[in-house]
């Protein structure tokens, strides 16, 4: 067990990015408008059990059918980068659908707890110690959930296009983390 304040700043940063939930701000409320009561804590407290459950037994489901931690990292690093050109670009490469209902299924998974932020995990397990990237889960989940809490007033105060800047910056950033991903796990493949 190392905990280092470096790693859990850089893991939390890159599920910031990968979960991107103030440019969901939008979704949220279409749901909130749709549906009337988002369960703020449930979908929190969910979101973050799959994360962490994810990042312990993930790593042994790859084992069972063969994939090493390394080459998960790089198929990542790839899921990552087109998330990364979807929020930089503003097009939709995955499909997003509204779902009827703001239960625990729309928000804690495929919202916040999703294919991006999964892999995202257990890219971050071959190159952090675990300790660290559950803190930064941990923390994760409670900025998840303020913003969940108030993101009527939140989007009121960035306007369309703050919430717009605040994802093209973040999508950035997470293209910058997919290359560094790639690099560094192509290397040790090698």
């Amino acid at each position: 067990m190392a905990f280092d304040l470096k790693e859990v700043f850089t893991a939390g940063m890159v599920l910031f990015a990968v979960i991107d939930i103030i440019g969901n701000i939008p979704l949220v409320i279409s749901l909130r408008k749709k549906v009337g009561h988002i369960q703020s804590e449930k979908a929190s407290i969910v979101s973050g059990i799959i994360m962490i459950a994810f990042l312990f037994v993930g790593e042994e489901i790859l084992k069972l059918i063969g994939i090493d931690t390394n080459s998960f990292a790089i198929a990542g690093s790839f899921i990552i980068f087109f998330l990364a050109l979807e929020m930089v670009l503003g097009v939709n490469l995955f499909n997003n659908d509204e779902p009827d209902t703001a239960s625990i299924v729309p928000l804690a998974f495929p919202m916040i707890a999703g294919a991006g932020t999964l892999t995202s995990l257990l890219s971050l397990r071959a190159e952090y110690h675990v300790i660290n990237i559950i803190i930064a889960i941990v923390i994760n989940i409670i900025i998840v959930y303020v913003i969940l809490k108030s993101s009527s007033r939140i989007e009121k105060l960035l306007g369309r296009s703050g919430i717009n800047i605040i994802r093209k910056v973040f999508g950035v950033v997470l293209l910058a983390i997919a290359v560094k991903l790639f690099t560094s796990n192509v290397q040790q493949l090698f």
